[in-house]
């Protein structure tokens, strides 16, 4: 049941990411993605992509290999953007289980390149039984929309962007990435990251959610006008224990707010981009009204904008906080906490 309820959590916040995916790759094209600078464990985070992976494989029949991540890897914990890590590795393992064979396998191993004082390199090799890429394709991988026309691959549907935001966002990290590919074979994809080495403390310090800092029994209002988004977000938010009602746009968060009682709401998460009435006029409407926990809530708001001006222009709405798209769990629940504390 633990093992049910994890895999849920890791297929989850993938689609949380997956529906950005677009998003991601104009935000990538217009150089607006932000990349985080935080600790994490590097384990971890691999121990969660594979679970996905295996997801997906055993539906096919494919069998994932992989050895025990921390066997080779010099320090397990480092900073860097997890979101963006993740995004890369998930996006070519799928692949490599949508081009593969019904009983096919897929090999991952990561090694460490090299060091240089606080920095170190590591390397993960991907290897799948799949149907292969010719050398014309090969060199076309990367594009936005590439994707073979050829019978074996055409009956594989995707949005297309899957590699071309991978190539993004290896190369804005600093890193490397190779392919090589045998029609009817194989293909071998291996990319090379740099780090900085964090302390195990800090780890635990930002990661680590428990009774003491986690939300449970927080009530939340969740604004968000996308269907697959707040079924999404509501479901990963009540598995941490949050009780959570719904709201389709702003002018209904500002009648939901209105008619419940004092104090129904500990935190109101915010989309801003939603039909009848944005987040910016719903968050200002609801500082407006003649209660003393208008005045309090916290209002975090939800967007695919991280320039400083729409952060500014949030603030002036009465936000308290500002995520950006694609939205990570962790982040979530660290900015409430935060919040809740009066930490902000």
């Amino acid at each position: 049941m633990l093992q049910y309820r994890k895999n849920a959590r890791v297929a989850a916040n993938h689609l949380l990411s997956l529906i950005n995916d677009v998003l991601n790759m104009s935000k990538l094209e217009d150089d607006k993605v932000e990349f985080a600078h935080e600790a994490f464990d590097l384990c971890e985070l691999s121990g969660d992509i594979l679970a996905l992976t295996e997801i997906h494989a055993k539906e096919t029949g494919i069998t994932l290999q992989h050895s025990d991540c921390s066997m080779n890897i010099l320090h397990l914990y480092v900073y860097g953007s997890p979101l963006h890590v993740r995004q890369i590795f998930v996006n070519i393992l799928n692949n490599a289980v949508k081009y593969n064979r019904p009983g096919g396998t897929i090999s991952c191993k990561m090694e460490t390149e090299k060091q240089e004082g606080n920095r170190i390199w590591y390397s993960c090799t991907i290897q799948d039984t799949g149907i292969g890429m010719k050398p014309e394709f090969l060199k076309h991988l990367f594009d936005p929309f590439a994707q073979e026309k050829v019978d074996a691959r055409s009956v594989y549907h995707g949005t297309g962007l899957g590699m071309a935001i991978v190539k993004s966002l290896v190369d804005k990290m600093g890193g490397t990435i190779e392919v090589t590919s045998k029609v009817e074979e194989e293909s071998t994809f291996r990319v090379i990251l740099p780090f900085e080495i964090a302390p195990k403390e800090e780890v635990s310090d930002r990661t680590e959610i428990n009774a003491e800092t986690g939300i449970q029994g927080v009530n939340i209002l969740l604004v968000e006008d996308n269907a697959l988004n707040i079924e999404i977000i509501a479901e990963l938010l009540q598995e941490q224990g949050a009780k959570v009602t719904c709201a389709h746009n702003g002018q209904e968060a500002v009648d939901v707010f209105a008619t419940y009682p004092q104090e129904s709401f500990d935190v109101i998460l915010m989309d801003i981009m939603m039909p009848v009435m944005n987040g910016m006029e719903a968050a200002k409407a609801i500082r407006a009204l003649e209660r003393p926990d208008a005045e309090t809530v916290p209002i975090i708001a939800l967007t695919a904008n991280a320039f400083m001006e729409d952060r500014k222009k949030s603030q002036e709405a009465g936000m308290n906080a500002h995520l950006t798209k694609p939205l990570n769990m962790k982040t979530i629940i660290q900015t409430i906490t935060k919040l809740l504390r009066n930490e902000q």
